[in-house]
């Protein structure tokens, strides 16, 4: 079971040998990037490389560990025996499967995705170890041990908004995507954009690249970012001519689609303000 580049996703060399070590360790691989250099998109490359089904486990700032594993119903069960309702005699009835569940009693191996692990609370990796280590977890309500029946291949990702704990991290084969370079950024643009014409693409990564580097960008545009930036501009039509900036407006074309907040748009104009001279008393 190997993981590798696809017609669809361009996968480093350092990327397929992460995925696959974790793979053959059997431990979670936590992917750590910029926003929008495809950490989500990974999982879903990895499940269709190696044929398997993906559960998606979407983090949010109010998601308990424990919602992951089940959630009991109690208030419904008590309701019920209110009203008479003869399925309050099995608790089950009460009880909603959570991902990890979902994953552990799957028949084949499947891939689980925690995505953005780091918009919960602190204390919500913790309260994942034991069962991620173990593969199983105890139902209090059924006196159940639901364990699982394949090891799945986890991944979970995070966009570095706080520190996770050394115990989590432990227990975890971690990987960094880089921001691709311009040659890999060609590979993943020629997989999207087969036909575009490579002035276009030349002139078009050379500016991409250059706002990047600008200093004092708060957010700088990602990979999902140029990609939509370059559907724009094949749906204009736009030339390599088109593209070029000079000292009288510093934003690139279509803006919109790379920056993405007024600090960034403010930033250009005031480039463009002091390259006219605007500057100068």
């Amino acid at each position: 079971m190997k993981f590798s580049s696809t017609d669809s996703y361009i996968a480093p060399t350092d990327l397929t040998v992460a995925v696959n070590a974790a793979i053959a360790l059997e431990r979670p691989l936590l992917v750590k990037g910029e926003p929008g250099t495809g950490k989500t998109e990974l999982a879903r490359q990895i499940a269709n490389a190696l044929g398997l089904e993906m559960i998606e486990w979407n983090i949010k700032s109010t998601t308990r560990a424990q919602q992951g594993l089940y959630e009991y119903d109690a208030v419904s069960r008590l309701r019920d025996s209110q009203l008479g309702d003869p399925r309050v005699e099995d608790v089950r009835h009460y009880i909603k499967k959570g991902k990890l569940w979902q994953a552990f009693e799957a028949d084949k191996k499947v891939v689980l995705l925690i995505d953005e692990v780091d918009k919960a609370d602190i204390e919500f990796p913790n309260d994942l170890l034991q069962e991620l280590d173990k593969m199983a977890f105890h139902v209090y309500e059924t006196g159940e041990t639901v364990s699982a029946k394949q090891r799945p291949v986890v991944i979970i990702t995070s966009n570095n908004e706080k520190e996770l704990p050394d115990a989590f991290l432990r227990r975890c084969f971690f990987h960094y995507i880089r921001f691709p370079d311009m040659d890999t950024m060609r590979a993943i643009v020629g997989v999207h954009f087969p036909g575009i014409k490579e002035r276009l693409l030349s002139t078009a990564l050379s500016q991409f690249y250059d706002i990047r580097d600008t200093p004092g960008l708060k957010k700088k545009p990602s990979t999902s970012e140029v990609l939509d930036w370059l559907k724009l501009l094949l749906a204009e039509d736009l030339s390599p001519e088109d593209l070029a900036r000079d000292g009288k407006d510093a934003l690139p074309k279509l803006h919109g689609a790379l920056l993405k907040n007024e600090q960034d748009v403010a930033l250009f104009e005031r480039l463009a303000f002091m390259a006219r001279g605007g500057g100068r008393r």
